[in-house]
């Protein structure tokens, strides 16, 4: 396939430029042209701001059915979990499938364009396999093709219910049983052209010492990508420590888990030495700060994790929204509320940890940038819509960072095909009605 885009305002290495062309062959970027003040023939148009396909990180699909209804009352994550728990239990592969395609597409209309999905409900609800181990896995695969979008399936390793506790009741569909029983399943796994297979240790409350190597050798064996939940409560740090005298990241170390290729997810009660642990072996951290706030976890040492050399991503997790600019100006916004002083990220930074750093994040290193060889995948927004209107086209960074919501997307592109144009999806044309069906069948 080949097509050419004329893009009114680009997003290139950093800079917004004006009247940029986008030559595709075979879903990759072939060329890039600059300074074409109008679009020459044969060009689709996409009028506002182009920027390459947004990377979400981290994402619990099923935790979709949970928006809204888990802000009745009080409480903290331990009391938000049991809720979780509750529509964990009812999902299976078709039901799975058909919420996960409605939240994908979703995803899709906010210019999402890949996602990484932290998998672990793999079994029954009592723990007995599916005829297929990887049915669910499976169906999330299936979910993200029909919604047009990547997907890197961290498949997850949960064998426990805390340090020395079996897993409860809820969690018997999640465990394997043991790391090399989690290994044989997850190989059985297949990538696809739109596709990846990574590995993710749920945290270290969940998979005791003795097996996280196990997970942590089968993604290096693999070159694939390895993420792990990682002290977004303080009830987990006293725990490990409790337990193995040492901070989670610090066991994480200690069992070879840490490194480029690894994404922290949350990371958000650290010690100075387990900033300095992140930094110093490349690992990733992936920020999540609509989820992070939502369940008042609290906000995390972004600033000092890049500065100390952690490249950050960002997630929607439990999608209390799904927005990553919304995601990427609430990184900088809450660390101004810690520090009462602006400024920690430029509009560019906050735009490569959507981007770039999201995808390689992912296992999507060739995806992230426009440019030529890089996987054709764009989102465009509107410079029009009461939120974005106004500022001059230079600042059409600042304002997609610091004023677009999901609602300015206008197109978005995967492969160099149209997913999205004109706000409607174009395999799903109804995806609020695919949403309310898919979520009353795992609600009542």
């Amino acid at each position: 396939m080949q097509v050419s885009y004329w893009l009114e305002h680009a997003w290139l290495g950093g800079n917004v430029e004006p009247g940029v062309l986008v030559e595709v062959r075979d879903g990759r970027i072939g060329a890039v042209v600059k300074n074409l003040p109008s679009p020459p023939p044969g060009a689709q148009s996409l009028r506002g701001l182009t920027l390459p396909g947004l990377a979400n990180t981290h994402s619990h699909a099923f935790h979709r059915a949970l928006r809204g209804t888990v802000q009745v009352g009080s409480g903290t994550f331990w009391t938000w979990r049991e809720i979780m728990y509750q529509v964990a239990a009812k999902l299976t592969p078709d039901t799975y499938f058909a919420l996960a395609r409605a939240v994908y597409a979703e995803m899709a209309l906010a210019g999402i364009t890949c996602v990484g999905e932290f998998h672990y409900l793999h079994h029954q609800p009592d723990g007995r396999p599916y005829d297929d181990p990887n049915a669910m896995g499976e169906a999330l695969i299936a979910a993200a093709a029909e919604a047009g979008i990547r997907i890197t399936l961290l498949d997850t390793a949960y064998l426990a219910a805390g340090f020395g506790e079996k897993p409860n009741r809820h969690q018997l569909r999640f465990s394997d049983g043991t790391s090399d029983a989690w290994a044989e399943r997850a190989a059985q796994l297949k990538e696809t052209d739109h596709a990846r297979i990574g590995a993710a240790i749920h945290s270290v409350r969940a998979v005791p010492q003795a097996h996280l190597s196990t997970v942590a050798d089968w993604a290096r064996t693999r070159h694939a990508p390895l993420h792990v939940h990682l002290s977004e409560q303080t009830a987990e740090n006293d725990a490990c420590r409790t337990a193995h005298d040492r901070t989670p990241t610090r066991l994480l170390a200690d069992h070879g888990v840490l490194g480029p290729r690894t994404t922290a997810v949350h990371a958000t009660h650290l010690t100075d030495a387990d900033i300095a642990l992140l930094g110093d072996s490349g690992t990733g951290t992936c920020m999540c700060p609509t989820t992070e706030r939502d369940l008042a976890d609290g906000i995390g040492p972004a600033a000092a994790l890049q500065k100390a050399g952690s490249p950050l991503s960002l997630g929607s997790d439990s999608h209390a929204v799904i927005d990553l600019f919304e995601e990427a100006r609430a990184m900088e916004l809450d660390e101004r509320l810690r520090t009462r002083r602006r400024g920690h990220w430029t509009a560019a930074a906050l735009l490569r940890a959507a981007t770039a750093d999201g995808h390689a994040s992912l296992g999507w290193q060739q995806a992230g940038a426009i440019e030529p060889g890089a996987l054709a995948d764009l989102t465009t927004i509107t410079l029009r819509s009461v939120r974005t209107a106004g500022p001059l086209p230079r600042l059409a960074a600042e304002t997609a960072v610091f004023a677009a919501t999901n609602a300015d997307v206008s197109h978005t592109i995967v492969g160099g095909r149209v997913i999205v144009r004109d706000g409607t999806h174009q395999q799903i044309p109804d995806v609020p009605t695919a949403l309310a069906d898919s979520i009353a069948a795992v609600r009542t």
